[in-house]
């Protein structure tokens, strides 16, 4: 019997951790991809406002995604965290122009904050590599 083994994705310039984790795990072809903020791996700036943060944040997982051979048309499921609902149709939008048709299962929940002043969204996701 063969025990499965996991590793972190590394690669340069993915998103620093905001604490002692990884930004993302691979377990055979699965991918576990943590939480990702809306700072810009290259400038350390994040980004403003509701739409430019999903947007950011949605590229930060990608990156990790790319350095785990994989891609955001290969997400089977996201979660998403919002400290105001309100702002959800203007995520939304975001999110379904980013994913490009692609559809993956999701949950979407309002938090009370997030770790980094400023943050409105953050992601995390559960992909394959084909």
């Amino acid at each position: 019997m063969t025990s499965a083994k996991h590793q972190p994705i590394v690669a340069p310039g993915l998103p620093k951790p905001a604490g002692p984790y990884s930004p993302g795990m691979q377990l055979d072809r699965l991918l576990f991809i943590s939480g990702q903020a809306a700072t810009d791996p290259a400038t350390g700036v994040q980004a403003e406002g509701i739409e430019a943060q999903t947007e950011q944040v949605l590229r930060n997982l990608e990156r990790i995604l790319v350095a785990g051979g994989s891609s955001l048309q290969h997400v089977l499921r996201c979660g998403v965290f919002l400290v105001d609902m309100q702002e959800f149709a203007r995520m939304n939008a975001v999110y379904e122009r980013v994913f490009a048709g692609h559809r993956p299962a999701r949950t979407t929940v309002q938090v009370s904050a997030l770790p980094d002043a400023g943050l409105r969204v953050e992601i995390d996701c559960i992909a394959y590599v084909p």
